[in-house]
């Protein structure tokens, strides 16, 4: 699987050949987020067919754990050509990146 850094998506972020994947719920959400699409981890499976999969899928969850699992679902369950792992998750972001987002 692969992984990518917080800087490495800073790098790419207005790009548009990629789709952020944000798996958490949606109380996290409204904590603190990057953008990207919206689908809580236990719908990934149903609403898959709003994913591009023609671009590099990055998943992103909390600290990385939940979005190697959808990661893996992607690609084995799924047939996604292109996923990525957002290293760290949303925590890294925020301690490499963005600190004026809020940690929890």
């Amino acid at each position: 699987m692969k992984y990518i850094t917080p800087l490495e998506y800073k790098e790419r972020q207005n790009n548009n050949d990629a789709v952020l994947l944000d798996i958490r719920e949606s109380y996290e959400l409204d904590i603190c987020s990057m953008g990207g699409l919206h689908i809580p981890m236990a719908d990934v499976a149903a609403r898959a067919n709003e994913i591009d999969k023609t671009k590099e899928v990055i998943v992103l969850c909390r600290s990385g754990r939940r979005a190697e699992s959808v990661a893996n679902l992607l690609v084995a369950d799924l047939g996604f050509p292109n996923v990525s792992i957002f290293k760290g998750g949303i925590l890294a972001w925020i301690d490499q990146v963005d600190a004026s987002l809020e940690a929890y």
